[in-house]
């Protein structure tokens, strides 16, 4: 099954490259302004969000097969986009219907990665992100060096690519919401308080990342004055070393959650302190290292002790609302660096993003309490059913 993770995640990061790098290309055969780019994109949240939700349900109702159909329909959605986007009008169509698929994905390969943890005892879900990442810098790559073909080349590929993943998914991952579940468990408690907490934090995460994803590029051009060559290296530089960190850090357990997610958020408000003060490109380049460090362990850190105790029969819920109120953050980041780089300029944004990054440590430890996933390996079932979201008697396999 842990292959089956790998699959799915890859295939996942392989699209978001490809459209990373392609966005230009895009926009131009649209014919659309910087404005109107800006607003289109709205559309992909417009679409992830409700779809984030109904996954979930989705997922608890008919198993974790539904993440083989999403992953399918990402790629061909994807490619739809690349053959239709002539005008503004169908830009936006388009990118709701990618940001749907997204967003089913995400949650239902989440969840496949949580239940594999789960029954195989073995770290997944950290280095499943690692993977995404990976595939995310390649695809980028390989769709730079392709863009003397047509545009809709990469997406045609990224398809076929997830459609054979989505063939391998339906042929691997089990049929039945419970799998190889043997022990009887209570009916679930149905709070969704404490996935909304975790996601709180989650959504701290990804606004720090994604702020630095959206914007480093522009900052090494506007304030270090590089070049616009040099300048466009440094999302792929984040990328990389957050799946460098990922798949380092991949072996710690749950058990170590709090230390990680202390110690993460720690470095990324560091790094993105220097970054903000940094007179040259290479001291840019360390703190931003850093700060992809910090970053790169936080969310899969949050959603592996989530994953590890939750009942399968809410697996899919639970993964939606962590996901999704995370993925506000995701949304928020960049806006919110715009925001501060109106009134205090790009230095001082970055100092506004290390302040999410130190609210994050300093709120995790409280909300990891309130939520009852403090050290949750370490609970008896009993323990658990009174403190905690999850059903007694699911026992942890790790």
């Amino acid at each position: 099954m842990i292959i089956s993770v790998f699959v799915a995640f890859a295939s996942f990061g392989a699209f978001w490259g490809v459209w990373g790098a392609s966005v230009p290309r895009v926009q131009h055969q649209a014919g659309v302004t910087d404005g109107q780019l800006g607003m289109a994109l709205l559309f992909v949240g417009a679409g992830a969000l409700p779809a984030m939700l109904l996954t979930g349900r989705a997922l608890d109702r008919w198993g974790l097969t539904v993440a083989a159909v999403a992953i399918g329909t990402l790629g061909v959605t994807g490619a739809g986009l690349a053959l239709t986007a002539m005008n503004l009008a169908s830009l936006c169509a388009g990118l709701t219907l990618v940001g749907a698929t997204s967003g089913a994905a995400d949650v239902a390969m989440n969840a496949v990665a949580g239940r594999a943890e789960k029954i195989t005892g073995r770290p997944v879900i950290t280095r499943a992100h690692g993977v995404f990442s990976t595939l995310v810098v390649l695809a980028s790559l390989a769709t730079g060096l392709a863009s003397a073909q047509p545009l809709a080349v990469p997406f045609t590929a990224v398809a076929l690519a997830s459609l054979a993943a989505c063939a391998f998914l339906l042929k691997t991952l089990p049929a039945s919401v419970h799998g190889n579940d043997r022990t009887k468990t209570a009916p679930p408690d149905r709070r969704i308080t404490p996935f909304v907490l975790i996601g709180v934090l989650g959504a701290l995460a990804f606004a720090s990342e994604n702020a630095h994803q959206s914007w480093s590029a522009v900052f090494a051009h506007a304030e270090l004055r590089t070049g616009l060559g040099p300048s466009a290296v440094a999302p792929a530089v984040f990328a990389g070393v957050v799946a460098i960190t990922r798949f380092s850090i991949g072996g710690l357990k749950p058990d170590h959650a709090r230390t990680v997610l202390l110690a993460g958020a720690s470095t990324a408000a560091a790094g993105t302190a220097v970054i903000a003060t940094a007179p040259t490109l290479l001291i840019a380049a360390l703190g931003l290292a850093a700060a992809a460090a910090g970053t790169g362990v936080l969310f899969p850190t949050l959603l592996s002790v989530v994953s590890l105790n939750v009942d399968e029969s809410r697996r899919g819920s639970a993964t939606s609302i962590v996901t999704t109120v995370s993925y506000l953050g995701f949304l928020f980041g960049p806006v919110y660096v715009g925001l501060w780089a109106d009134v205090v300029g790009l230095r001082g944004a970055m100092f506004a993003v290390a302040a999410l990054a130190a609210a994050l440590s300093l709120l995790a430890p409280a909300l990891l309490r309130v939520s009852g996933f403090a050290n949750p390996t370490h609970r008896s079932n009993n323990e658990a059913a009174r403190s905690t979201p999850l059903s007694a008697g699911q026992q942890p396999c790790c």
